[in-house]
């Protein structure tokens, strides 16, 4: 006899409902739910757990991860597995229902450079009783929207848009005219010093890197 012609080919095979596990474990649940003896099947059963448990070991005795195993095994089993089973044995009906869609926030904020933290930011200072720490909040709101704004627009921006723009967002309830902000060129500078720290640690780490032994 060609022992040829007696290959199993993995396209001949069932396909695997759970492919992590790989062939051997569908194996062993296949034959675990073709024994007739219930009592064998059941130890049966809780050795293949045992071994499933083995794979991961720092999980092996965490409830959730058990009953997970078990949810598994019948899945594995195509839920033609009768064993006694130390959890409640989730339906396939359960398993194959789709999902509620999920509620996705529509906010569409008027300046969209500013990001929806700053007009949460607003929110919360509005809130606050008036006095030196709703000011400094203030202020350090403002100055951020003009960080913001120099990230995305331009390379300068009056301080006058900055508190047009905080004031449209607190609906007329903050109001900075007057004060004076961090300079423009202080954020470019700050930016332009950030980029050259990062763009020195890529060229050491490069640097580092040449000079090791590859094997």
């Amino acid at each position: 006899m060609n022992p040829v012609e007696n290959l199993e080919y993995n396209t001949e095979r069932p396909q695997l409902i759970i492919p992590e596990y790989g062939r051997h474990f569908q194996k062993m649940v296949d034959h675990a739910v073709s024994i007739e003896d219930r009592e064998e099947r059941n130890r049966v059963a809780k050795a293949i757990i045992s071994v499933m448990g083995n794979l991961q070991p720092h999980l092996r005795d965490v409830p959730d991860f058990q009953h997970k195993l078990w949810d598994q095994l019948f899945i594995m089993s195509d839920f033609k597995l009768d064993v006694d089973s130390p959890f409640p044995i989730t339906s396939k009906e359960v398993l194959q229902q789709r999902p509620e869609p999920l509620e996705y926030p529509q906010n569409h904020p008027k300046y969209r450079f500013y990001g929806n933290n700053i007009k949460r930011m607003i929110d919360v200072a509005v809130k606050w009783e008036k006095g030196d720490m709703r000011d400094g909040l203030e202020y350090a709101i403002a100055n951020h929207m003009k960080k913001c704004y120099l990230n995305w627009n331009k390379d300068t921006v009056d301080d006058k848009i900055i508190f047009k723009h905080l004031y449209e967002l607190s609906d007329g309830q903050i109001d900075l005219s007057g004060e004076n902000l961090t300079e423009s060129g202080q954020f470019l500078k700050n930016r332009v010093a950030k980029t050259q720290r990062s763009s020195s640690k890529k060229s050491q780490r490069n640097s580092n890197s040449r000079g090791k032994k590859r094997y």
